[in-house]
């Protein structure tokens, strides 16, 4: 197993200024970071790559698609700049040395049609995803997509019917990912979930059911490792958790209140947690 942490806990923007905190990250055990991608300069990406290589630190990365490059959008010249937008994601995460692009790349974050998934929105989509797959591929980076709850989303909502999807999409560089999350507020079986989706998740957020310290909330943990050990799951173990650190991203989330002590306190203590669940 290699633990990560998600870099929205403190930035969306991985600069030198956070050296000194990558170095703290390394300390603390870790063995890598997810850093997002909202930005295509790719001298700061590599530069980024460069400095966790020598700190020995793994990585993947994060992002978002929004409503002016929207993979299931009616209008063909939106989904072509959604394929653009994720082709420069790629290269960005080559540039920074990331294997996987993890994040809700399926449709467009917190946009609503007002009805549920339709037939075409679904073709649309795997239309999309597999335009970018080929450059994924040729960059050695993996798309991850991730299900999202009703709240944030209406594509995909649930762990069977993204490993559907993904069968559907049926691509090596296209796979899922799985997050306590989302499946705490959708999933009415969680060791069914992740056996559902087993064969196609190659990604794991751990993340509590409050946003804050894992293992300090209600999600089924005991249920959530046991299946992921039945299931043999032994990739990235990445805490995403957010805190009132970067204002608008705790609006999009809707953290309202200090939800931990400290930044600090929730990735060692969530390390720890991890750590003791999966090795006892």
């Amino acid at each position: 197993m290699k633990y990560g942490l998600n870099m929205l806990l403190w930035t969306a923007d991985v600069t030198e200024e956070h050296d000194g905190l990558l170095e703290q990250i390394k300390d603390w055990g870790y063995d890598g970071i997810e850093f997002p991608i909202f930005g295509t300069d790719e001298s700061q990406f590599k530069r980024m790559g460069d400095r966790l290589d020598a700190l020995g630190l793994g990585r993947t990365a994060v992002t978002v698609c929004n409503a002016e490059a929207n993979p299931i959008s009616p209008d063909p010249a939106n989904r072509e700049r959604a394929v653009e937008y994720l082709k420069k994601v790629v290269d960005m995460a080559a540039a920074g040395g990331a294997t996987h692009i993890c994040g809700p790349i399926h449709s467009a974050l917190g946009e609503f049609s007002g009805a549920g998934r339709t037939e075409e929105e679904w073709n649309y989509a795997k239309e999309t995803l597999s335009k970018v797959a080929d450059h994924a591929q040729a960059n050695d980076v993996v798309l991850t997509v991730e299900y999202l709850n009703r709240f944030e989303c209406y594509f995909l909502n649930t762990a069977a019917d993204c490993a559907r999807f993904i069968d559907e999409v049926n691509h090596p560089n296209v796979k899922m990912m799985y997050d306590t999350f989302h499946a705490n507020i959708e999933e009415k079986d969680i060791a069914q979930a992740i056996k559902a989706c087993a064969n196609q998740t190659v990604h794991v957020h751990i993340s509590e059911n409050d946003r804050s310290t894992p293992g300090e909330g209600h999600v089924h943990w005991d249920t959530t490792f046991q299946a992921l050990k039945e299931t043999g799951y032994d990739g990235w173990m990445t805490i995403e958790a957010f805190g009132l650190a970067l204002p608008d991203l705790a609006a999009a989330t809707r953290i309202w209140r200090k939800m931990f002590p400290s930044e600090e306190y929730l990735a060692k203590n969530g390390l720890a947690f991890m750590k003791q669940r999966v090795e006892g």
